[in-house]
C-alpha cells in the first residue's frame, strides 16, 4: 500500500510515521516543502522524500505525479505562522488544500484523510460535548478557524462531484506531544515567555473564564486514529480528543498555580496589544477559538475507527509542558530546536521577531 503524507514533518506526521512503521508492507512517501537531512533517523528515514510548496502555482501538477498511485494520501499541511502576514497563511493553508484535492482526484486517487480540527467548528456549547453534525462554518474573527471552515467547504464540493473518493476528516483538540514542545513555544508562546518554571511543573498563575474549556490529545493517539482511517473503509468526519476537559481550575491543581479571573474582552484586548508590539506570536483570534469552540464527543471515533485515547489530557499537556521546558524537539525542520529560528529568544538579536517572519 502506498501512502502519501503531505506535512509529514510536522507535529502529527511525525507521529503518524511512527505509527505507520508498526505496519507491516506500507510504501512511505512523504511530502513537505523543507525535508528532513540524510541523517535525521527515525521516524524519517525509510520515507521517500519529496520536496513541494503546496502553496505554489504549479503545486496541483507536481502533487498529481507524486500522488500516482497512491492508496491513500493524508493531508495534514497547514501553516500557523506568520500571523502577520495573512495573505502567505491563506495561500498555503486554503490554496494548497485546494492543491492537495485537486492533485488527488487527478491522480485518481481512492482515499484521503484531511486533518480538520476542532477550530472549523461553529461556536458552540462548553457544558456538553457535540458530534461530527455540528456546523463546520468556523469562528469568526478567527483566521484558523476561518481557513479550516473554508476547506471543509471545498471538500464538500469534491464529495458531491467525485462519490467513489472516500473522504475522511478528523477534527480534533489540541495536539499535544514532547518532540513539539519547541515547535509550539514558538508559534504560540514567542520568547519573552518564561518556559523554564515549566521544569518545576510550576505554572504561577492560570487566567481563568467561564469559557475558558478546552480539548486535547496525545499526538501518538491522534496518529492512531490517522492510521485507522487510513488503513480501514470509514468514511465522513470524526472528532478526536481526550479527557477530562482542560478547565484552568484543573491546569491550575496540577501545575501548582493559582486562578486570576479575567473577562474575555480583556483577555481578547491583552492579546490584540501584545500581539501588535511583536511581544508575542498570536493574534486575539486565537482568543475568540479557545472561548468560542465547542466541546466535542468522540464517541463516533471509538465504536466506527475502534479508537481509544490511551493517554488522558493531562498526561499530554505534561509531556508537552517537559517537551517547551527542556526544549524539545526533532530533526525535522517544523519540530527543529534550533536556537536562531523565529520564536526563539537567540532570534530577537537578528531581528526575528515573534509572528512576523515565516518560520517554515
Amino acid at each position: 500500500m502506498r501512502i502519501v503524507i503531505v506535512g509529514a514533518t510536522g507535529n502529527v506526521g511525525t507521529a503518524l510515521l511512527r505509527r505507520l512503521r508498526r505496519e507491516s508492507g506500507p510504501e512511505l512517501v512523504g511530502v513537505a516543502r523543507r525535508l528532513p537531512g540524510p541523517s535525521a533517523g527515525e521516524p524519517y528515514d525509510g520515507v521517500k522524500w519529496h520536496s513541494c510548496d503546496v502553496g505554489a502555482p504549479d503545486a496541483a501538477g507536481r502533487l498529481t505525479a507524486i500522488f500516482a498511485g497512491a492508496r491513500v494520501v493524508v493531508h495534514l499541511a497547514w501553516q500557523i505562522q506568520p500571523s502577520h502576514d495573512r495573505r502567505t497563511l491563506y495561500r498555503t493553508n486554503v490554496g494548497g488544500s485546494r492543491a492537495v484535492l485537486d492533485a488527488a482526484v487527478r491522480a485518481g486517487v481512492p482515499a484521503l484523510v484531511y486533518a480538520s480540527s476542532v477550530g472549523a467548528y461553529a461556536p458552540g456549547p462548553k457544558d456538553h460535548p457535540v458530534s461530527e453534525r455540528w456546523p463546520a462554518t468556523g469562528v469568526p474573527g478567527s483566521s484558523y478557524s476561518e481557513d479550516k471552515a473554508e476547506v471543509e467547504g471545498l471538500l464538500d464540493t469534491v464529495e458531491r462531484e467525485h462519490p467513489g473518493l472516500r473522504v475522511v476528516r478528523l477534527r480534533p483538540g489540541l495536539i499535544f506531544q514532547r518532540d513539539a514542545g519547541t515547535e509550539i513555544s514558538r508559534y504560540f508562546l514567542g520568547p519573552l515567555v518564561p518556559v523554564q518554571l515549566l521544569r518545576y511543573g510550576r505554572i504561577p498563575l492560570v487566567p481563568t473564564n467561564r469559557r475558558l474549556r478546552m480539548q486535547a490529545v496525545h499526538a501518538d493517539d491522534v496518529a492512531d486514529a490517522y492510521a485507522r482511517a487510513v488503513l480501514g473503509e470509514a468514511r465522513g468526519a470524526f472528532n478526536v480528543a481526550a479527557d477530562p476537559v482542560l478547565t484552568p481550575e484543573l491546569v491550575a491543581r496540577h501545575f501548582h498555580g493559582w486562578t486570576v479571573p479575567v473577562a474575555a474582552p480583556v483577555l481578547r484586548a491583552a492579546a490584540a496589544l501584545t500581539w501588535r508590539a511583536r511581544l508575542q506570536p498570536v493574534d486575539a483570534g486565537w482568543v475568540d477559538l479557545a472561548l468560542n469552540a465547542p466541546l466535542m464527543s468522540s464517541d463516533r471515533a471509538e465504536t466506527e475507527l475502534g479508537w481509544t485515547p490511551r493517554a488522558d489530557a493531562v498526561t499530554a499537556l505534561r509531556d508537552l509542558f517537559a517537551g517547551i521546558s527542556h526544549r524539545a524537539g526533532t530533526p525535522a525542520p517544523p519540530l527543529s530546536p534550533d536556537p536562531t529560528l523565529p520564536g526563539r529568544p537567540a532570534a530577537l538579536l537578528k531581528a526575528r521577531l515573534p509572528g512576523h517572519p515565516n518560520p517554515y
